[in-house]
This record gives C-alpha cells, sequence and structure tokens, in this order.
C-alpha cells in the first residue's frame, strides 16, 4: 500500500477502504508518511469530502493512535456533552452537577482553552485548591462515589489527531467538515462516554457562522458516533450574543453558581434543561425529555444539585465554601462600566468582540504560553432586546489595569441599537 495511490484516489472522489485509511493514520503518527503527502491528502478531502463511512474510520484511526479511557470500572450510562464553544459558555460547570444529582455518572476529560477565556479546567481553577491531577484509579473512584469527576486530558490522547490538526492549521484545510467532525469526535470517543450529547453553536461568537454549516457538521458527528457505537445527538444552539452576562473565568464560577442555585439568566438555564434532559434520556433515567426536564428542575429547587457542585470540588481539593460566599472567588483590582451610545432596544451584540475583549483583558490565552488572568472579564448588563438610555451602563469590565481603551471601545462598537425592539431570537435551532 502506498500514501500516493491513497492521495490519487480521494483526489478522484474514490471512496478508501477501511484498512487504507488505518495505514495513513498509522504511517502519519509514527513518521513514515511525511507532511507534504498528508497535505495532499487533506486538500482532496477538503475539496471532495469524505463519506459518512470514511469518516467514522479516520476518527476510529485517531481514536486508536494513542491512549483511551477505560470507563467500564465505573457502574450505569456514562453521559457526556461536548459544545463546539461560544462566547460565556459556561453550561459544563452546570450540566455536570446538575446530571449527576440524579445519580447519572459524569466522568469528564477536560482540558485547557485557547481563545476568549480558558476551558472548563482553567474556569474550576478559580476555586482556591481545585485540581484535576489525579490518578485514573481515584478518577473512576469518585465517580462511582459522588458520580462525577474532571480529570485534564491525557498527554497521549488522540496523537493522530493532534498531529493532523497542527497540519491543518498551516495548510488552509481547516474549514472541513468532515475533518472537523472526526477531530471532536475522536477525542469524546476515546475519553470513553457511551453515549455524547453535542450541543453545536452557530453564529457570530461561533465557529459556524452559518445555520447550514452547523447542521452539516452536527449530522456528521451524530454520524459518527451512531455509527461507532455510541448513542449521540446534537443540538444546534444560537450563539448570536453570549450565553448568559459572563465572560470570564471566576465571573462564569459565579454565574454557574447561581444558576444551580436557580437565580441565573434566563437563556443559560434554558439550554442547561435542554441539554440536560437528552443526557437524562440517553442515560435510561427518563422515559421522555418533558419528564427529565421536570426532574432537573427539582434538583435545582431543592439544593441537591448545589449539594453535588460542592461535594465535587471538595473532593478535588477545592474550597467547596466558594459556593455559600461567591466573595472567596478572585477580584479583580478595577470595575469600570461601559456605557450605552445610544438610547433604543439593543438589536445586535457581536459576539466575538466581546470574546476577544475579555481575552485582551488576560482571560483567555492568545498562544499556549500565554497566562490566565482567573479574576477578569466582562459581565454584561443588556442583551439583545433589552432598552436601553443613553449613557447606561451597558456592561462592566473587570479588570486589573486601567489602561483598557482598546477592551472600552471594543465592547461599545459590538453593540447596535434601534428605536424598534427586535423580534426574538431562537435560543435552540434543532436538534
Amino acid at each position: 500500500m502506498r500514501m500516493v495511490d491513497l492521495i490519487e484516489k480521494k483526489r478522484d472522489g474514490i471512496h478508501l477502504k477501511k484498512e487504507e485509511i488505518h495505514f495513513m493514520v498509522d504511517g502519519y503518527t509514527n513518521g513514515t508518511i511525511p507532511d507534504y503527502q498528508m497535505s495532499a491528502f487533506l486538500m482532496s478531502v477538503f475539496f471532495n469530502g469524505m463519506s459518512a463511512e470514511e469518516t467514522a474510520e479516520m476518527t476510529m484511526a485517531m481514536v486508536q493512535s494513542g491512549d483511551q479511557i477505560n470507563l467500564s470500572g465505573i457502574d450505569g450510562i456514562k453521559v457526556d456533552k461536548h459544545s463546539t464553544g461560544g462566547v460565556g459558555d459556561t453550561t459544563t460547570l452546570i450540566l455536570a452537577p446538575l446530571v449527576a444529582a440524579l445519580d447519572i455518572p459524569v466522568a469528564k476529560m477536560s482540558g485547557r482553552g485557547l481563545g476568549h477565556t480558558g476551558g472548563t479546567i482553567d474556569k474550576l481553577e478559580a476555586v482556591h485548591g481545585f485540581h484535576v491531577e489525579i490518578p485514573e484509579e481515584q478518577f473512576i473512584e469518585l465517580v462511582n462515589r459522588n458520580k462525577i469527576a474532571v480529570i485534564g486530558q491525557s498527554g497521549n490522547l488522540t496523537p493522530a489527531d493532534k498531529k493532523i490538526y497542527s497540519l491543518r492549521d498551516v495548510t488552509a484545510t481547516v474549514n472541513s467538515i468532515p475533518l472537523i467532525a472526526s477531530s471532536i469526535m475522536s477525542k469524546k470517543i476515546a475519553a470513553g462516554a457511551d453515549a455524547i450529547v453535542l450541543d453545536v453553536k452557530v453564529g457570530a461568537g461561533a465557529f459556524m457562522k452559518q445555520i447550514d454549516d452547523a447542521r452539516r457538521l452536527a449530522q456528521a458527528m451524530v454520524e459518527i458516533g451512531n455509527q461507532v457505537g455510541r448513542k449521540t445527538l446534537a443540538v444546534i444552539s444560537n450563539m448570536e450574543q453570549p450565553l448568559g452576562y459572563a465572560v470570564g473565568n471566576a465571573l462564569e464560577v459565579k454565574e454557574a453558581i447561581e444558576t444551580l442555585q436557580g437565580n441565573g439568566p434566563e437563556d443559560l438555564h434554558e439550554l442547561c434543561l435542554v441539554l440536560g434532559s437528552k443526557m437524562v434520556v440517553l442515560a435510561g433515567k427518563a422515559d421522555t425529555e418533558d419528564h427529565a426536564r421536570v426532574m432537573l428542575e427539582e434538583v435545582i429547587s431543592n439544593g441537591k444539585a448545589l449539594q453535588v457542585f460542592k461535594q465535587f470540588l471538595l473532593s478535588q481539593g477545592g474550597d467547596a465554601s466558594v459556593v455559600d460566599d461567591l466573595n472567596k472567588l478572585p477580584q479583580a483590582k478595577y470595575q469600570i462600566p461601559v456605557k450605552a451610545t445610544k438610547s433604543g432596544f439593543v438589536t445586535g451584540i457581536v459576539a466575538d468582540e466581546i470574546g476577544i475583549a475579555a481575552m485582551l483583558l488576560g482571560a483567555g490565552r492568545a498562544t499556549k504560553e500565554s497566562e490566565i488572568d482567573l479574576s477578569v472579564g466582562i459581565v454584561l448588563h443588556k442583551k439583545i432586546g433589552d432598552s436601553v438610555d443613553l449613557d447606561e451602563p451597558i456592561a462592566t469590565i473587570h479588570s486589573n489595569t486601567e489602561g483598557i481603551a482598546e477592551v472600552i471601545r471594543r465592547i461599545s462598537e459590538a453593540y447596535d441599537y434601534s428605536i424598534d425592539k427586535p423580534s426574538p431570537m431562537p435560543l435552540v435551532y434543532t436538534i
């Protein structure tokens, strides 16, 4: 078997066999296939696509290139959730304890983030003492005991994906639906879940800007999951504006706790119930999503979800008292208001610009080496559809420096206004 023949087949739109795909991924991972040949193959995929079967085989070849987490020692159906990312997306911090409160095991493998804010682990580390550096045996024991634990990603998880993604990044082949889908799903499958709920974001603050692209990506990932024996479904949700009000690590933890207390932003609360109800049904704990929703609302109102979150923090070294005293979370030195430039109604918020503004404050990483400031970020006061008066605060910047003219400019220019109230936007487009 020769790589040049596989490039030629894909160039001509011919379907590749399982053995050919595994030969290619294995060869590139171990260095016997050079970058220039894999680059040619990736460009062929970019133009010609891959079938559902090819994409599933590509995914499994990447899964098998490194470590796989064995969760068989955990009782029950393990359901994972993945978001394709957005601005102010705090759902994991809420969903994990919410679903665990219904005795559904949540064995979460998370990473650190590049971009607007940190990843799930960075956010959790805003709680003093919390850590994810635990042995796999302890991780499994914690999930069996508390129904929830978070561990850092193994360095050898899907090494083929890491190598291929780096090449896609410098060969203009990132925006290929089969390659995006196989990259995301390889990590989810290697993490060992039995069922997967995907939150595919679409809009200004998401990777996918158009609904048709988001639908194609969601369909491709669902097909991969189901082809390889994982019950999988996808929710396509709105990221035209930030989710919730908080953008920044400690600020998002605070908002997550408030949501578990039943006092969170309406859109964040609702999306967590939508995603959570699907996780509950896939786990076999409810027959219908309506029943699952009632169960989730009950563990919020009776305080069980919040108690599970406290125990989760405590079991991984965190100071669980932050749940009862939010002032124990990291605090920025300055709080600076951003004021409306017009009166009327908010008709748009360019979510990307809010995210970039948060990163400029230090809430996210521009490079892997960047240091995150867990205390900084932005809290919005006005969302799309809200009325606003001239010079009324639309957001508050939490900063540790006073020289933030660029941040103020970006937030101010991210808002659009009109004298007419806009029609409500859907939070969820389709399943």
